[in-house]
């Protein structure tokens, strides 16, 4: 038994990760957690393997070795097709016979594992491991087949079996052919394990990477009712959520940055003798319910740190609950095999789509590319052949049977499945934008229909009417020395954000909070507040859908706003993230869902009911309650101490005294637990009083395009005055030079956060001759500024620095 090279079977218990030439890369990675990982709680089913010796035994003992190279050469000669090759050499697994001494090795370990879970006949899983497979460069995801609540010797034989003859699918022969494998030296290992009664819980897949932009921080959780084959198979679309693993530390923190409810439509559970497992449909209960508790995601996702550590690198997990005993176990663990092998981090490139056609489907994105191209809508795995060459896939779901089509397919959309699909995986590995859990695609879509796939959005993957304009830019980040100004990024769009996690930024300059409200909750807050007494029923109506699941509609603003603002502080944690509070004005407000009860109409909103003037008025103080609830529980329950609090269109002192009492009694003093509270700089009277605001705040931003707006008094959407607007005036840059030496003089610091630097080097060297402490710019002009701000720096120049240049006194 101890021999690899001569066992037949081996219990999990015994291998480690050194045994995946006997065992394969599944089997060996379970007992490899069960020996090294139980005593740090990470909880694996037991069970048993067949070694690569017992195949041999298997292949041997049916003449099939004599046999399977001639037909494979035929295969690769062309003188058969892969349907006809892959049909003959699984026919001559399944009617081959069990060798005695390798059927009685399987039953006896079978009974042993049955003993030892206190069953006559334990239900099992009987899953493939090839020795080839979960290897660093090659996943070989769902190449081989799984069979689930197997029971009985006869059962565990014929599963053992169509496992065996599975090695020779037509998709695991092409997927060989692809990577180079020798298909005659392959060998497979069966592995046997317990089942987990995670059909009358749920089951999912995790990774401890961003699957899309390989940000290093996360742990991201897939989750559906019942057994996880759904999850795995993409027919579904699961819950999805979001951990962020620096956090995880502290055990009074919860960092889960997003929950996000799937609708779960179906699940798998137990069905028969005939048929082992069936899926039923989900009751609206379960659809509207998440399948874990914070409790449970922040387990698995310390599981997934303790995994990912062990390894030394990032990790693909399947993971099961148990609906019985209610508790959780590892299934799975393999190596990420996509973000993890990006040639550089150094170099990074971008899209953008310029003229839209309308929106006809939206889904998760997968990757972050866009593309043009004709449709081919494909309703079956059987009309495959069907496919036309560089044709963007449209399909339901796919499993790896059509993994030769989408080899050759330019995208990929689906109805269903989540991040973590079968659709999502391959077209990651292949580089391939995708589009999954659209819900509608193969309804709205049809073949020859030009659309443009974009997954350069954030989140969300768009399907848009006809060819757009794609241009790409590449970002090189090699070679960028450091800079004395700090350079930092402007970001709203929490769903973009990890897009741009490897540039060296010193933080968020500006993060507009109104985006996430506007975006993620789209209903005012004080319609959530005063739902009850709403007029407009068809507002009602759109709130109560949104906040399904919510007992008390206001902490669904809460919720919503404090997880979008988390994925902003996590992109740079633990550099500052600046989180302005929000500043729509009245009009746009009242476009909010149930907004128009709440807001007057102004002539000139610009200059109206915006900003600190509306965080302690009677008409909005209850909702700006809200939005300090929200930044308490971000910094507080969730840990990202890193957020620092501004406050826009602040006009007077007075007005700076009442917004920070408010914020006080709303749970946000400033000093408290390290809370910064910036301000604005955007109305003449912030320069003018430059000195006594700095009393009140931390630092200041420099808005500059209000700011030269008013100094000006120019309306810069004006079509006829636009020749006037000009941050490079001298009157606007007497101003900004100005405020600069003010917070300096009184150890604040100071920002700007406009494109002006990027457009303009003179004017970003200007701000560095001023003694700006921040520059804060659009992501995509990132490199551009620090370059601009480096050769600044770098000037020698006899010039009067920028202040010297107006008298200030």
């Amino acid at each position: 038994m101890n021999d690899r090279n001569t066992s037949l079977v081996c219990s999990l218990e015994h291998l480690t990760r050194d045994d995946v030439a006997s065992v394969g890369g599944k089997n060996s990675s379970l007992g490899e957690m069960i020996r090294s990982l139980s005593n740090q709680g990470i909880a694996v089913p037991p069970g048993f393997a067949t070694t690569s010796y017992a195949y041999r035994e298997y292949v041997k003992s049916n003449g099939i070795q004599e046999k399977l190279p001639e037909m494979i050469a035929d295969w690769q000669s062309g003188k058969a097709t892969l349907a006809e090759t892959g049909h003959a050499v699984r026919a001559l697994f399944l009617r081959g016979t069990w060798p005695v001494d390798l059927a009685y090795a399987i039953i006896h370990a079978y009974h042993q594992l049955s003993a030892s879970v206190g069953s006559k006949d334990a239900s099992v899983a009987v899953r493939s491991s090839a020795t080839a497979e979960d290897l660093p460069d090659a996943s070989f995801a769902g190449q081989q087949e799984s069979y689930l609540n197997v029971t009985g010797e006869q059962g565990l034989l014929n599963a053992c079996r169509r496992c065996y003859a599975s090695i020779f699918t037509d998709r695991a022969i092409t997927y060989r052919q692809a990577k180079g494998f020798d298909h005659l030296k392959i060998a497979l290992s069966i592995g046997v394990q317990q089942m987990v009664r995670s059909d009358t819980g749920g089951a999912g897949v995790m990774f401890s990477i961003d699957t899309e932009t390989g940000f290093d921080k996360i742990v991201l959780i897939n989750a559906a009712w019942g057994l996880g084959e759904n999850v795995v198979q993409g027919t579904v679309n699961p819950d999805e959520y979001q951990v962020f693993k620096p956090l995880l530390d502290d055990a009074h923190l919860v960092p889960i940055i997003e929950k996000k409810r799937g609708e779960k439509g179906m699940k798998m559970i137990y069905g028969d003798d005939q048929m082992p497992t069936r899926n039923v449909p989900t009751s609206k209960a379960e659809r509207f319910a998440f399948v874990l508790s914070d409790t449970e995601i922040r387990q698995l996702a310390c599981w997934a740190c303790i995994i990912e550590k062990h390894y030394g690198c990032p990790m693909d997990m399947e993971w099961a609950k148990d609906g019985i005993s209610g508790k959780l176990f590892i299934v799975q663990a393999r190596p990420e095999t996509v973000q993890s092998r990006r040639e550089s981090t150094a170099v990074f490139k971008t899209y953008k789509v310029h003229n839209k056609g309308r929106v006809l489907t939206t889904g998760l994105a997968v990757g972050d590319a866009a593309v043009s191209g004709r449709l081919c809508l494909i309703a079956d795995a059987q009309d495959i052949e069907q496919f036309i060459d560089g044709s963007i896939l449209v399909t339901k779901a796919t499993d790896p049977d059509w993994v030769p089509i989408m080899k050759r397919a330019a995208a990929i959309i689906t109805d269903h499945g989540g991040r973590t699909s079968h659709a999502a995986i391959v077209s990651r590995e292949l580089g391939l934008p995708g589009v999954v859990g659209t819900g509608n695609a193969t309804y709205v879509l049809h073949t020859g229909q030009d659309v443009t796939v974009s997954c350069a959005e954030g989140d969300a993957g768009f399907v848009y009417n006809g060819i757009s304009d794609i241009t790409t830019q590449t970002v090189d980040l090699a070679g960028l020395p450091p800079a004395q100004t700090d350079i930092m990024i402007n970001l709203a769009n929490p769903a973009a954000s990890y897009r741009w996690w490897r540039l060296p930024a010193d933080g968020i300059g500006l993060a507009r909070m109104e985006f996430v409200v506007a975006n993620a909750i789209q209903v005012h807050p004080m319609a959530l507040v005063r739902f009850d007494h709403l007029k407009d029923v068809q507002a009602k109506e759109k709130i109560s859908d949104l906040t399904a699941g919510y007992d008390h509609k206001p902490n669904y603003f809460v919720d919503k706003l404090s997880h979008g603002l988390a994925a902003l502080c996590a992109a740079v944690y633990p550099k500052p993230a600046i989180i302005r509070m929000s500043d729509f004005k009245t009009n746009e407000y009242a476009r909010l869902i149930g907004g128009a009860e709440f807001e007057p109409t102004e002539e000139n909103p610009m200059i109206g009911f915006r900003g600190a003037s509306r965080y302690y008025s009677p008409h909005y103080k209850e909702g700006f309650a809200l939005e300090c609830r929200a930044i308490q529980v971000l910094r507080e329950r969730m840990g990202f101490t890193n957020a620092v609090v501004m406050i826009p269109f602040c006009r007077s002192i007075r007005e700076a005294e009442k917004v920070l009492r408010v914020m006080a009694q709303n749970g946000l003093r400033r000093g408290e637990h390290g809370l910064q509270v910036y301000m604005m700089c955007e109305i003449p009277s912030n320069v003018i009083l430059a000195a006594e605001f700095a009393e009140h705040f931390d630092g200041f931003s420099i808005g500059s395009n209000d700011l030269t707006q008013l100094t000006l008094g120019v309306d810069r959407d004006s079509g006829e005055l636009s020749d006037l607007f000009d941050e490079q005036d001298a009157a606007v840059k007497w101003m900004i030079a100005r405020v600069i030496s003010e917070a300096r003089k009184a150890g604040c610091k100071i920002g700007l956060c406009g494109q002006a630097p990027s457009n303009h080097p003179e004017f970003a060297r200007f701000l560095v001759e001023a003694g700006i402490s921040s520059i804060s710019v659009s992501p995509d002009s990132f490199v551009a500024v620090k370059k601009h701000v480096i050769a600044a720096e770098q000037a020698e120049s006899s010039e009067l620095k920028g202040w010297e240049k107006y008298d200030l006194g």
